[in-house]
């Protein structure tokens, strides 16, 4: 049993958990006394009804340090522990990082239309958000790379967000377009590089920390964890450290903690399930084509269509829910022309899709 880097000298918690004590003593301590859980919590309903094993582990809080879980996620990315962090999903990735990175009154820059949660927590934080237009070309929908950098430079910005590939046009940039990205931005500026979809790229490419990155992954998408809420950060270790000073050391579930162990152990499962969602992702891209439907070139789990103005794609979306049917439209004015679709079974059903099919022949 031995410490990371991030155990011995981290942060103070105020109150480290068992685990962290266990490593830190480097011998068992089996009668936990101190913490007030509910471990003598009989949970005969939630046993009958999820099983003894969740319900043990609900008992207790999950590893604040999550130590299992970087070492498994280390080995399998070729990284060091200490240049991982794991939190509550991508989401709290995102206000995690503006927490630690952003004062109140701050500049920060994104795409207009992208990810629409990074806006939320950025203007609930008190920041100034600027946006800039999505590069626009027959057959692409893509970040503008000049555009970002220019703004965060022009606007003293403190963070740039950017989804790759991007949500919600499909998107991916290059290594090379990320490089060239960070190497262009003011030296006081940071890239929050929100690599949700990472798994579905055709070169997923390393997992090596990047100075003045904070790169965010998921187990929501390939891991197929989105109901557990759990994800991590990849950044050098003395950036980490920042962040660790104001996270909240427990968001993370002893349940979230465990399945994501599990799913790290059989990952030729995800490997697998990954490729089939690419291969309907595909097939789902031909048969919209066949309908019809600008379809733009996707590196994640999602088909994205550019309708013809946003009005044709407000009259389809309207059309599937009256059918049933759920696809998304982004809330930003400048994307209101596109339609989001989830490459799942149900999408491919010969009839599934018929309302879209008719607002695209009218």
């Amino acid at each position: 049993m031995r410490a990371s880097h991030l155990d011995r000298e981290g942060p103070d918690n105020p109150f480290p958990g068992r685990q962290a004590l266990e490593r830190r003593l480097d011998r068992a301590l089996p009668h936990q006394l101190g913490s007030n859980e509910g471990l003598d919590m009989p949970h005969q309903a939630l046993t009958e009804a999820l099983g003894a094993p969740v319900a043990e582990l609900a008992r207790a809080y999950g590893d604040a340090q999550a130590f299992e879980l970087r070492q498994r996620l280390a080995r399998h990315l070729m990284a060091s522990p200490d240049a991982l962090l794991v939190d509550a999903g991508a989401d709290s990735l995102i206000a995690l990082t503006l927490r630690a990175l952003c004062d109140t009154g701050t500049t920060v820059i994104t795409s207009a239309g992208t990810y629409p949660t990074f806006r939320y927590f950025a203007e609930g934080h008190g920041c100034r958000l600027v946006e800039v237009a999505y590069h626009r070309a027959p057959g692409i929908l893509a970040p503008d790379v000049d555009a970002l950098v220019q703004a965060a430079w022009l606007h003293h910005a403190r963070l740039v967000y950017l989804a790759n590939p991007d949500n919600p046009s499909g998107h991916c940039l290059s290594d090379a377009d990320i490089a060239q990205l960070v190497a262009n931005l003011p030296p006081t500026c940071h890239l929050l590089l929100d690599e949700a979809y990472h798994e579905f790229r055709p070169a997923p490419g390393d997992s090596a920390p990047m100075a003045g990155v904070v790169r965010l992954r998921t187990f929501s998408k390939a891991h197929g964890l989105a109901g557990l809420r759990i994800g991590y950060a990849i950044a050098p270790p003395e950036l980490l450290a920042v962040m660790y000073k104001v996270r909240i050391h427990y968001a993370v579930s002893s349940v979230a903690l465990a399945a994501a162990e599990v799913v790290l152990a059989h990952i030729d499962e995800v490997e697998e399930h990954v490729q089939a969602v690419i291969e309907r992702r595909e097939r789902l891209a031909v048969q919209l084509l066949q309908r019809g439907a600008e379809v733009l070139p996707s590196a994640t789990n999602f088909v994205t269509l550019r309708m013809a103005d946003a009005e044709q794609a407000l009259k389809a979306q309207k059309a599937l829910l009256a059918d049933g049917v759920i696809v998304h439209r982004p809330p930003h004015p400048a994307l209101a022309d596109i339609l989001r679709i989830s490459a799942v079974e149900n999408a491919l059903a010969s009839d599934r899709l018929t309302a879209l099919e008719n607002v695209l022949q009218r």
